[in-house]
């Protein structure tokens, strides 16, 4: 028998009614609610649809939310350590500074996202795609990127130490000032991203990596050199 679905519309929504209505084996549609600042730490919340919300500072940790669906979304400072987001989906949503850590994102996808300075250390990541997302000064240390396709995603000052990018494909985006040590690059195509702030010291991690001849003359001009 499927489980029956409870929608819940413009409404200031608190954990108890959320329990109660979990109890009865509900599918949750919240639709415009506000859920700022709200405890839904360990619920199992999986498979339930989050659009036109307001998660602002709302901690959702070790929470199920395996397979949930989220659209346009305001969660600046969320968190959502240590919860199961496997299969989820997000779209257009504001999640600037939330925190990610040790959080299961398999398979998850993220789409129009703004996720500035969000932390996602120690996630688990298999399958995780991100498409033309703001990364800005984001947390995403040890990540491996490899032979992804990165498709409009803005890295500017973002920290990418160990991160791996060998054999992606940049298709537009920005490294512009990211935190790049240790980062490999090894046949990564950068030729439509911007490399701005490369610095020479870090010039050997892109070995092997190819660039047009606008960002090659771009980088040498960095470098104080003038090019004939």
């Amino acid at each position: 028998m499927p489980r029956p679905t409870v929608t819940l519309s413009n409404d200031t929504i608190t954990r108890d009614r959320i329990e109660q209505l979990l109890a009865d084996d509900a599918l949750l549609v919240f639709d415009a609610c506000d859920l700022e600042g709200a405890d839904l730490s360990r619920l199992n919340l999986q498979e339930c649809v989050f659009q036109h919300c307001a998660v602002a500072g709302a901690s959702f940790y070790a929470a199920n939310l395996a397979r949930t669906r989220w659209q346009r979304c305001r969660g600046g400072h969320a968190d959502f350590e240590s919860s199961d987001l496997v299969d989820a989906r997000f779209e257009g949503c504001d999640l600037n500074n939330a925190s990610w850590r040790r959080t299961k994102l398999a398979s998850a996808t993220f789409r129009g996202c703004k996720l500035t300075g969000a932390r996602f250390e120690e996630v688990g990541q298999l399958g995780l795609s991100f498409e033309d997302c703001l990364l800005v000064g984001a947390d995403l240390r040890r990540m491996s990127f490899r032979k992804a396709r990165l498709n409009g995603l803005d890295f500017s000052e973002a920290d990418l130490a160990g991160c791996d990018f060998r054999d992606a494909v940049f298709e537009g985006g920005s490294l512009r000032d990211a935190h790049i040590k240790d980062a490999r690059f090894e046949q990564a195509d950068l030729r439509e991203a911007d490399l701005g702030g490369l610095k020479l010291s870090n010039a050997k991690l892109f070995a092997g990596a190819t660039i047009s001849p606008r960002q090659a003359a771009e980088l040498v001009r960095a470098m104080g050199l003038n090019v004939g």
